[in-house]
């Protein structure tokens, strides 16, 4: 799990890249649930406008949480990400097409979702499902 989520070497083929894909949808529901409970039990205020308002150092654990999940989510969803990469054959760095408009997203979710990886070994190393 630590080499699939966490370090940016070597080829994944397409199922891995759906569990880490399902790994991050159970995460985000895990935050969910916990900031939930969280606003349960943490006062607040209701202010005249009707919004809820959490003060002070009562914040602090949505800080902690929220900062840990955005870490987490940013540097593995970026190491898989780049790990498929790999596997299609093409350099990490072109994970920047989706900052190109309309057809950049589009283009990156086939590629790393939908196509096959290149079979054997290419410069990434081998191939992912031989692995």
């Amino acid at each position: 799990m630590k080499k699939l989520l966490f370090t940016f070497e070597g080829r994944i083929n397409r199922q891995k890249m759906w569990f880490a894909v399902f790994i991050h949808i159970i995460a985000a529901a895990v935050v969910g649930l916990v900031f939930t409970l969280l606003w349960s039990v943490i006062p607040g205020s209701i202010s005249e406008d009707g919004t809820y308002h959490v003060e002070g150092a009562v914040a602090i654990p949505y800080i902690v949480l929220s900062l840990a999940y955005i870490i987490f989510s940013v540097w593995s969803g970026l190491a898989v990400a780049v790990k498929r990469l790999h596997d299609r054959n093409k350099s990490g760095w072109f994970f920047l097409i989706q900052f190109v408009p309309l057809i950049g997203s589009i283009w990156y979710l086939v590629e790393v979702l939908l196509l096959k990886g290149t079979t054997g070994t290419n410069r990434f190393g081998e191939d992912a499902i031989a692995a």
